[in-house]
């Protein structure tokens, strides 16, 4: 990791899990939790990692937790709220519903970051761009605020608000949500 440019991870853990039926988050995963792992991904490559969500359902996984600042905006809540309280240039905002994520492929994300003047670098593939796994500059809080204000809470509206650069990736593999039972017995 370069030690020259800031860098925080978060992971977005605040959402109801419906079409699961029960908290993905803590789905259980190579001997730990989703969470944990997606956690152990980020700390590599950020160096630090917050969950955004509830506190008292996540706080005693040992990593620090901050609650939505603003409810009921949805992952955009999330990512403002991750971008308001870091300190750091560049964040890695990732939901928590991932399993196929690598240290290797956050790392890229970030490399590819560094190297730019855009807001943020999405990943790109055959599925299109997912914005729920991305970095993002701390100076887009200030189009997140907007956006909210606005009510206009789609997560691609919002990138697409900004200076994005997409970062081709020909196996989405690693980006592919879990969000049913389906989806997860079949990861």
């Amino acid at each position: 990791m370069r030690t020259d440019v800031a860098r925080a991870g978060f992971i977005l853990v605040g959402g109801r899990s419906s079409r699961m039926g029960r908290d993905k988050a803590l789905l259980p995963l190579n001997g730990s939790t989703l969470v944990e792992v997606l956690a152990g991904h980020l700390k590599n490559a950020a160096g630090t990692v917050t969950l955004i969500g509830p506190p008292d359902r996540y706080g005693s996984l040992g990593f620090p937790v901050v609650a939505d600042s603003i409810d009921n905006c949805g992952p955009l809540g999330g990512v403002y709220t991750a971008l308001s309280i870091t300190r750091a240039e560049w964040n890695l905002i990732v939901a928590c519903d991932m399993p196929g994520l690598t240290t290797g492929f956050l790392e890229d994300l970030f490399l590819a970051a560094e190297a730019t003047e855009a807001d943020c670098v999405v990943p790109e593939g055959a599925r299109g761009v997912e914005p729920l796994c991305a970095v993002y500059h701390r100076r887009c809080r200030t189009h997140a605020a907007s956006a909210i204000a606005r009510k206009k809470l789609k997560m691609h509206d919002f990138v697409s608000s900004l200076h994005a650069v997409t970062l081709p990736v020909s196996d989405f593999s690693p980006l592919r949500n879990a969000n049913t039972p389906e989806e997860w017995a079949n990861r």
